[in-house]
């Protein structure tokens, strides 16, 4: 049996498509969705579509593969896109062919598009160094592919986008029959110049991992290595280097014009509830956890509703076009949960989005809720509390090597206060108190982010 695993991340309008061609297949007898905890209606029209689904337990393309291949119940896997609408009828009759005839073990796909930036800039210069064996692949990056699932069981499966390079290259070490073959024409989503940078940094890094570690390597294959590595580090640093400001904002009455958990409560009726929990509980990791509760049950469309009900500050998406563009990296660092921090990011055109981590399960709210460990105090905290906003601004700047007084920080509420006191200018925002407007460097008294821009340069 073929069974064909199309992983998702906020594909409402291709996927359903997208199961139909695949069930139109007479030799495909399983489809599964994993989708990666999409925000949009992937899940809804893929389930229409008549899709088995899963949620991936772990963010990310390369987990979500694994997910599907460990409960695929086919012979041979198929890896189809989720975002493609325009597969040719028989590509998967021609992914197939090769290992149903006995011919292959590991099948990559190539189609007829404009070259990749990715793969003619990185991919196919490493492999022609590295592994020339598997310089003659014309798409080595192609995601779609098929494969004996004896052989994937046995792959490594990367979290990012060196995973389908790395299939490739662990499929050749493992001296696997591999082909080449041609699916026509496909049209699907390039990625944004600011995508390429992580994109080529993994796709590298997936290439010279291996390569260091193949058995015929000769010391000088290995010191290429090394000078390609930190050739790869000053061109990624080079890249980036017009991201080292950025600008921090708080979500609940800052970026929006209310608290995603209060608005919650009036809609499903738990008013009484979150003030009794909110009053009673002092400790802070408990009260998150309580408060999360609160939403099981709750299906994410439910609770995407009820974030597209509360009001965004009107000028905010014009704000974030020129601060991006006046080279500020800009994002949501907020107490609330990852899945409407991340909505909200993606409505105003933001570069990030981090919040607590509210579990689900087939798209339904289980109640758990995880308090990731860049918010947790550390030896490198600023301020004595058990999580603080201030911690993942310092997780942050480390991590994009951003100097913390080149950082903007907006913030309304006692929550805010590290994070306003922290940053190299804090601002408050629309915010009644008083110890946050005494704390902060520039005060915004009405609900518009254009005064922003004075100090943002």
């Amino acid at each position: 049996m073929i069974t064909v695993i199309i992983p998702t991340l906020n594909e409402e309008k291709a996927i359903d498509s997208v199961v139909a061609y695949v069930k139109r297949s007479p030799q495909v007898g399983e489809v599964i969705v994993v989708d990666d905890k999409s925000l949009d209606c992937t899940v809804d029209r893929a389930r229409e579509a008549g899709a088995k689904i899963i949620t991936s337990t772990k963010l990310g393309k390369g987990a979500s593969m694994r997910d599907g291949l460990l409960v695929a119940q086919g012979d041979i896997i198929v890896y189809l896109d989720g975002d493609i609408s325009s597969y040719a009828e028989d590509a998967i009759e021609k992914l197939t062919a090769p290992i149903l005839r006995g011919e292959a073990d590991f099948v990559k796909a190539t189609f007829q598009r404009d070259a990749g930036r990715v793969t003619e800039l990185v991919a196919k210069p490493l492999l022609t160094l590295l592994i020339p064996e598997l310089s003659r692949f014309s798409q080595p990056l192609s995601g779609m592919i098929a494969g004996k699932k004896s052989l994937l069981d046995k792959l490594t499966f990367e979290n990012d986008y060196g995973v389908d390079i790395g299939l490739l290259i662990d499929a050749h070490f493992l001296g696997a029959r591999i082909v080449e073959v041609s699916i026509g024409s496909i049209v699907n989503k390039s990625k944004t110049w600011t995508e390429l940078s992580p994109m080529a940094r993994e796709v590298a890094r997936a290439i010279l991992n291996r390569a260091s570690r193949f058995p015929s390597s000769t010391l000088g294959s290995l010191e290429i290595i090394q000078i390609v590595r930190d050739q790869m580090d000053l061109a990624i640093r080079e890249s980036v280097r017009h991201l080292k400001k950025m600008v921090a904002f708080d979500m609940d009455n800052t970026l929006l014009r209310g608290r995603f958990i209060d608005c919650a409560a009036k809609k499903f009726g738990f008013v009484e509830e979150l003030q009794r929990i909110r009053s009673e509980e002092k400790t802070e990791t408990v009260r998150t956890k309580k408060i999360a509760q609160l939403l099981k049950g709750r299906t994410i469309g439910e609770l995407l509703k009820v974030t597209d009900a509360i009001p965004i500050v009107h000028d905010a998406i014009e704000v974030i076009r020129r601060l991006k563009k006046r080279g500020f990296w800009t994002g949501i660092i907020t107490d609330s949960y990852d899945a409407i921090a991340l909505h909200i990011q993606h409505k105003i055109g933001a570069d990030f989005a981090i919040g607590n981590e509210l579990e689900f399960s087939q798209s339904v709210a289980t109640g758990e809720v995880k308090i990731p460990s860049f918010l947790m105090h550390t030896e490198k905290s600023m301020c004595p509390h058990d999580f603080c906003k201030s911690n993942a601004l310092l997780h942050l700047a480390a991590a994009q090597g951003i100097d913390v007084g080149n950082i903007i920080a907006v913030g309304d509420s006692f929550n805010d206060l590290c994070m306003i006191k922290f940053a190299g200018i804090g601002v408050a925002f629309c915010s009644n108190d008083a110890v946050v407007n005494a704390a902060a460097n520039l005060c915004i008294r009405k609900p518009s982010l254009t005064k922003l821009l004075r100090v943002a340069r």
